[in-house]
């Protein structure tokens, strides 16, 4: 019998009155990777919380290596040898890879010795693939690069269970198959993974079993070469059959809604970010926007909803010159934006759903009256939202800061549909969704687009672009590498352009 590393038994965590996990039961074994599947808030991250000891007050136990430990704070968690990558990193911008790297480690030796931290760290990311300058500061990295920081400082304090949140959400095609390289590594060395997921392709491919999560219950554990599909494992996580793939009628395009001209904008080092960007989107289509993480999609966008200043070129919205516009201007010409960093830009964490809800929209008339807010009107329209977007919350009173991380992205996105815009600019609308969420989010914007609406979405998921768009542009260092109809991409296609490579003619 395969010997287990992790036991953790009827594991009970409350949030005042909502129970989070009840009386849960996992086993790990030593060596293997292991699935944590579920819906969001099915209390995937909060139990690994509990394991890792971000949260000290639950009920049950937790046996590693075969004793009973109990596991209060984060430093007893990495003192057994457990490390967690979480969703969000947490990493100090300011501070070099190194100093991250060994802050908080006891040994004041090492804290003083960066030199020789420097080089063990280096000597890991050799060993796994994971190259990254010891030396830079983290806030100059791209999200990639931080997960391997992240990952490799783990592996640096000799983390023998690695524990992955969502670990593909911000990753390029190319970035996650180093990192599926880097987890067979781990396990053939004899360390454990376990893998938080909402990626069925992933599991199936990378996982040795599956563990699923419905409302904070374990609902099966199974051997994922046992599996037989896909459509077998979403239905255990939903409870019920889920229909993998996305409906979508022949594009019908109209007027141009949005044209850039030759747009130019540089990122927050100063340095070029968009070069000579042109394209157009009509209405009535969805235009995908593809390439690596970090080559001026996000200084694209933040150009056209108005959160940076452009160096050059045009922006038209519905045929008006809105180059240089305020936020509130190009609202009102009917844009609708899915931010990248729902944090940042979609949010306000102390406040609650229904105000989440009403920040772009409070001037307006169903939902003020002579300058006051229309409560009632409010709160009948948000619990409708909440219901609709299945947004897992006791009631729309609650503070968006305690919502899960797909439960706060699906609450941005069903305020900017909720708008029936014009355009809408979607930066990875179904980041961090499970496959019901992302079926469904899907399928609202493909609606939006049937409506007339003009679609840029932005994403790194192939999968997901192909699927969706009608057009895709590829973007390479802040250039226009081409554009494919849905009938042209490929995945061989595509990656060969955002690794730079343009087709040659004829070909």
């Amino acid at each position: 019998m395969t010997e287990c590393i992790l036991r953790m038994r009827q594991i009970t965590k409350r949030f005042g009155e909502v129970i989070a996990n009840s009386e849960v039961n996992l086993d790990v074994e030593k060596g293997e990777a292991h699935a944590l599947l579920g819906e969001n808030g099915a209390g995937k991250s909060t139990l690994m919380n509990c394991l890792y000891g971000m949260y000290d007050s639950y009920e049950g136990e937790i046996y590693f290596d075969g004793k009973l430990e109990r596991v209060s704070d984060p430093k007893r968690a990495i003192a057994l040898g457990i490390g967690m990558v979480h969703q969000h990193f947490m990493l100090i911008p300011v501070l070099t890879v190194v100093e991250n790297v060994v802050l908080g480690l006891k040994d004041n030796k090492e804290l003083l010795d960066l030199r020789g931290a420097a080089d063990k760290f280096e000597r890991l990311g050799k060993k796994y693939n994971m190259v990254i300058d010891p030396w830079a500061r983290v806030e100059t990295l791209s999200v990639g690069q931080q997960q391997r920081v992240e990952i490799l400082k783990a592996l640096y304090r000799d983390a023998r269970l690695l524990i992955l949140d969502e670990p593909t959400a911000v990753l390029t095609p190319g970035e996650i198959e180093g990192l599926f390289e880097m987890i067979a590594a781990l396990k053939n060395e004899g360390r454990t993974v376990i893998f938080i997921s909402h990626k069925l392709n992933e599991i199936m491919r990378v996982c040795d079993r599956c563990t699923v999560l419905r409302q904070g219950r374990v609902e099966a554990t199974v051997r994922v070469d046992e599996v037989r599909d896909r459509e077998h494992l979403a239905a255990l996580m939903v409870g019920r059959e889920v229909e993998l793939q996305t409906v979508k009628a022949p594009c019908q395009p109209g007027e141009e809604r949005l044209v850039v001209e030759h747009l130019a904008a540089l990122n927050d080092l100063g340095l070029p970010a968009v070069r000579d960007m042109s394209f157009a989107i009509r209405g009535g289509e969805i235009l995908g926007i593809c390439g690596v993480d970090g080559n001026g999609q996000s200084e694209m966008v933040q150009c056209l909803t108005g959160l940076r200043r452009t160096t050059g070129g045009r922006i038209l919205i519905g045929g008006k010159d809105a180059t240089g516009y305020s936020v509130r201007q190009i609202l009102r010409e009917g844009l609708s934006h899915i931010p990248e960093d729902r944090h940042k830009f979609g949010m306000i964490g102390a406040m609650n759903i229904e105000e989440n809800f009403i920040l772009v929209s409070y001037r307006e008339e169903l939902y003020s009256r002579r300058g006051l807010l229309n409560w009632r009107w409010i709160g009948k329209h948000s619990a409708s939202l909440v219901d609709s977007y299945n947004v897992k919350t006791p009631t729309a009173k609650e503070e968006a800061k305690n919502l899960s991380g797909g439960n706060q992205q699906k609450m941005v996105v069903a305020r900017e549909l909720d708008r029936g815009p014009k355009l809408l600019i979607a930066v990875h609308p179904s980041r961090g969704l499970d496959i019901g969420a992302t079926k469904y989010i899907q399928s609202q914007i493909i609606k939006q687009r049937d409506n007339g609406a003009a679609v840029m979405m932005v994403s790194t998921e192939l999968d997901e672009l192909m699927e969706l768009s009608d057009r895709i542009l590829v973007m390479y260092e802040g250039e226009n590498m081409g554009v494919l109809t849905q009938g042209e991409a490929t995945r061989e296609k595509l990656g060969a352009l955002m690794a730079g490579i343009r087709a040659r003619p004829g070909a």
